[in-house]
């Protein structure tokens, strides 16, 4: 007797293999091409950067390095024209702009402050934008225009010297305190559109709890606000510093030589005003106003970073 034969295999069973897929291609990183494309993009930037200041100062540097044998005309690299940068008449205008900058800017950075506290807790919204519209237009009005503007209203013959009697009480707008006056006039709006952003990041619930506590008025702005503008407040000063030590057209067309300044000074030796070839030392105090700003600068950086924690 025969017994049945077995059930055929299935054909899932009897097909052979299906060979096994290749591995697939590792796709792009999206990441990494958009870190290609931001790189390209930079690439004019830093391109027009190295042309417009890198080209500037190494002929700056060269320059103010570069001393020349006024006998022999034979060229030469020394310390002879920085040398002579610290000295006499150059020292002179070089301590006299630093003065005379750090003064501007501390009273620009306590007016804007006021101006600036005063416009951000107002409750009137048409007083804030007239206020900062106003700030970005004065802060970039200067030059020529703004000394013709002081000498027409506070000058020798102006209209309020004439009228107000200032010539008799010894009023000069051709000094020092003259020209501080001018620079207050661009510097204070300056400092309000800086601060005002700075203000705005002072959370109420500082002040909230600094009351709740029972912290007056001053106490708060003492120990909680202004130390946390702090870092900003330094930030205006050394703009401020930086935009009036660097001021030459409106200093140059309102009181030439009465006051000595180094912006004035280097356009003297550099057309030969003074003394003939002096274009180097011209360079060597230009030279000497990048070491001012950038001794301002490394006291300003590091505070900045402390201030961004707060005010984020």
């Amino acid at each position: 007797m025969t017994t049945p034969r077995t059930a055929a295999a299935s054909p899932a069973a009897a097909a052979p293999a299906a060979p096994a897929p290749a591995p697939a291609a590792p796709a792009a990183r999206p990441g990494r091409r958009t870190r290609r494309s931001g790189a390209l993009a930079v690439v004019p930037l830093l391109l027009f950067t190295a042309v417009a200041f890198g080209l500037p100062a190494v002929a700056m540097l060269d320059g103010a390095f570069t001393v020349e044998d006024p006998v022999t005309g034979v060229s030469s690299y020394g310390l002879g024209n920085l040398t002579a940068s610290w000295q006499g008449a150059y020292l002179t205008a070089l301590v006299g702009s630093v003065k005379l900058s750090a003064t501007s800017a501390v009273l620009a950075a306590v007016l804007g402050l006021l101006l600036a506290q005063a416009v951000v807790t107002s409750p009137l919204r048409a007083l804030r934008e007239a206020v900062l519209t106003a700030s970005g237009v004065l802060a970039n009005f200067g030059g020529v225009p703004l000394a013709f503007a002081f000498v027409a209203t506070l000058g020798n013959s102006g209209v309020l010297t004439r009228e107000l009697g200032l010539t008799d009480t010894g009023w000069s707008l051709y000094s020092f305190w003259g020209l501080v006056l001018v620079y207050l006039y661009f510097l204070v709006p300056l400092m309000v559109l800086t601060i005002t952003p700075a203000l705005d990041g002072l959370r109420t619930q500082w002040r909230e709890a600094a009351q709740n506590n029972g912290a007056t008025h001053r106490q708060y702005w003492q120990h909680v606000a202004l130390p946390v503008l702090a870092p900003s407040l330094l930030g205006g000063l050394v703009l401020l510093f930086g935009s009036a030590f660097a001021a030459y057209a409106t200093a140059a067309a309102m009181v030439g030589s009465s006051v000595p300044l180094v912006t004035l000074q280097i356009a003297d030796a550099i057309s030969g005003n003074v003394l003939i070839g002096q274009e180097n030392v011209a360079l060597a105090l230009s030279l000497d106003m990048v070491l001012v700003a950038g001794l301002v600068m490394a006291v300003y950086l590091p505070l900045q970073r402390r201030s961004a924690r707060w005010l984020a």
